[in-house]
């Protein structure tokens, strides 16, 4: 077997190997390459970095916000309050019970400006003195009745470009999404908060309002409220806010006020339970149920819980049917 010349026992850089030759443009480039990796990252300019914002943190929401009066709620929302410049979209399963008690105390800061807060559709009579409890004055409380959807849109779309009002409140049960659209970018030079409230069953339907929530009633005077969406990051459990309406504060016991712990527990009775033993066998024990005069007495003592608690009660049922 005839041997190589020494220097020739592997293919030289000229002719390549396996992998071809390598012209000079590819060495020219690998080290370029080389170079530029050895170069430090240039720094976030402080403008850029104050304005940027990344999706796992919460955002730094508008220029604007209004505190909503309840701590836990202002920390999960971005920039610690209502924001101005976008819509805020609060769903719920019934109208006329949430709205207030979650929007009251953030509009009392609008209308201590000196600008009105009008409120376009609601479903039912604005209670005067019930919003005087919560610190609105009767003079900055304007009132657009209007029924038909299209006239609530063309109200609530009226004031918010031409900026005539601190804060909107507007009903539309019935929006499509393009509608919903244009409202949004009106609303980025509008100064002050605007609400929309929708039903429960526009929850999955496309929305472009930034910020979504879930407002529905507890016992105990309470607000559950879910935030669907936000900028920042999911936020899963809802939060449970204390929540009396205005006044009731002042004439309420402290039993009342928390109605929850006034649930009579019905006394247990033993009731004999069919024996499977054999003839002449012992019997099985009895077991416990609810004495059925004990149920009635309940409801009878305590017909005022399915009032109070603002949801329907097994023990009060048979107390409303009666009325």
């Amino acid at each position: 077997m005839p041997s190589l010349p020494a220097g020739e026992d592997r293919p030289s850089p000229s002719r390549g190997g396996d992998d071809g030759p390598v012209s000079p443009t590819q060495n020219l480039a690998q080290d370029a390459s080389r170079h530029v990796l050895r170069v430090p990252p240039t720094p976030i300019p402080p403008a850029v970095a104050g304005a940027l914002w990344r999706g796992d943190s919460l955002g730094r929401g508008t220029d604007t916000v209004w505190p909503s009066g309840f701590e836990a709620l202002d920390a999960e929302l971005p920039g610690g309050g209502w924001p101005a410049r976008q819509l805020t979209e609060v769903l719920m399963p019934q109208f006329s019970l949430a709205e207030w008690r979650l929007v009251g105390p953030a509009l009392r800061g609008v209308v201590k400006r000196g600008a009105p807060a009008v409120l376009v559709g609601p479903p039912k009579r604005p209670h005067l003195p019930g919003l005087m409890h919560l610190g609105l004055d009767e003079h900055r409380v304007v009132w657009i009745q209007a029924q038909a959807p299209s006239e609530r849109l063309w109200c609530a779309e009226q004031l918010i470009k031409s900026n005539a009002a601190g804060a909107v409140l507007a009903w539309v049960p019935q929006a499509a999404p393009e509608q919903l659209r244009r409202l949004q970018v009106l609303a980025q030079s509008f100064e002050g908060p605007v609400f929309l409230f929708r039903p429960l069953e526009a929850r999955h339907d496309p929305s472009p309002a930034p910020l979504r929530l879930e407002a529905t009633i507890d016992v105990d005077w309470a607000l559950h409220v879910r935030v669907l969406k936000r900028k920042g990051p999911a936020h899963e459990p809802p939060l449970r806010l204390p929540s009396v309406p205005g006044g009731l504060a002042l004439v309420l016991t402290p039993r009342v006020m928390r109605p929850s712990e006034m649930r009579p527990v019905p006394a247990p009775v033993a009731v004999p339970s069919p024996s499977h033993a054999p003839a002449g066998g012992p019997a099985s024990a009895p077991v416990s149920a609810p004495a059925p005069m004990a149920v009635a007495a309940a409801a009878s003592f305590f017909p005022e819980l399915h009032d109070v608690v603002g949801r329907p009660d097994s023990f009060a049922s048979s107390a409303d049917a009666g009325r």
